[in-house]
């Protein structure tokens, strides 16, 4: 068959294709067997389309291609949504999604950073998967990093690992306090309030998408009880950023926790123009559906699963 002959090109396939491939063998490691079999086709088609790519300049240092990613579905979703951007990557079932995507988003801030820019982040495990990867990048271009939540502990561990020795900035508060009064005052604290406002006119925001169940991360935090999931449920949350729960219309829930949290409201997130959240799993495919409804972020990194769940949902 022609497929099988030395004139082989990238021509031959959808770029699409060569992406998947290229992603697979340069940015997981896998052999070109291990691709052959996930893809169905054979070590050698692999190998001549990877140095297809390599001669055409599609394939550099970096996946270098427009084409990056899944692109129909990338553009089904921007178009769907109203996204600045979406970012969709391939699935790899041998990798944690928080690493998938923390890696994910690592590589599209590192292609969109520019020396001296400021980065805001939120927390949980696919934001601190980023910012371990970002490490470097930080260091050479001087990127600063500010939190757009308190809570330092959630942060320390992924800077730590990082070595992220940019200017750092912290919001000197926890995440969540027990009185309302008191949340309202140390977020009018000048050395709070100057951190949320820096983190709002940032170069971009990355934040993650938690769904509502007894496994999400606010609970594995202890800032939402198993016991308090259901109630919610009831309320109509579907899922959070920030801690800051929201319906399926992309509502904000009118919730006493949320009187208790410190940190950059999503009224005025849904303000700033370069929010990125990376978030995946079917789990999640609710939650990320209202927050994109909500018009809380504006930027969407995701996953083939998570993307064709989102596409499959009726408004």
């Amino acid at each position: 068959m022609a497929l099988e002959s030395n004139e082989w090109s990238y021509g031959d396939a959808d770029e699409e294709i060569l992406t998947r491939i290229a992603w697979y063998y340069y940015n997981d490691g896998l052999t070109q067997n291990e691709i052959g079999e996930k893809l169905a086709m054979s070590r050698i088609k692999v190998s001549r389309l990877l140095e297809s790519g390599r001669r055409s300049g599609i394939i550099q240092v970096r996946i270098n291609s427009r084409y990056q990613g899944c692109l129909s579905l990338e553009r089904e979703i921007k178009a769907r949504y109203g996204l600045l951007e979406a970012y969709v990557v391939p699935e790899l079932p041998e990798q944690s999604a928080s690493d998938r995507l923390g890696q994910a988003a690592a590589q599209f801030l590192m292609q969109r950073l520019q020396p001296d820019d400021l980065l805001a982040v939120g927390w949980g495990a696919t934001v601190s998967n980023a910012i371990q990867r970002l490490g470097h990048l930080a260091n050479e271009r001087n990127i600063g990093l500010v939190s757009l939540t308190g809570g330092v502990g959630t942060y320390v561990d992924g800077m730590r690992t990082a070595n992220w020795g940019s200017s750092v900035h912290l919001v000197p508060a926890p995440l969540v306090v027990r009185d309302p009064d008191v949340a309202k005052n140390l977020s009018s604290e000048p050395a709070v309030a100057n951190l949320l406002d820096m983190a709002l006119n940032a170069s971009y925001q990355l934040v993650g998408i938690g769904e509502l169940s007894g496994t999400s991360t606010v609970v594995r935090s202890g800032y939402v009880t198993p016991d308090e999931i259901e109630p919610l449920r009831r309320k109509g949350a579907v899922g959070d950023i920030l801690c800051q729960f929201f319906n399926d219309k992309g509502e904000v829930l009118d919730l006493q926790l949320h009187d208790r949290v410190i940190g950059v409201k999503l009224a005025a997130l849904s303000r700033a123009e370069k929010v990125v959240a990376a978030a995946g799993g079917l789990e999640k495919v609710p939650a990320i559906h209202a927050a994109l409804k909500g018009k809380f972020v504006g930027i969407l990194i995701t996953d083939e699963t998570t993307a064709l769940g989102l596409m499959d949902l009726k408004d």
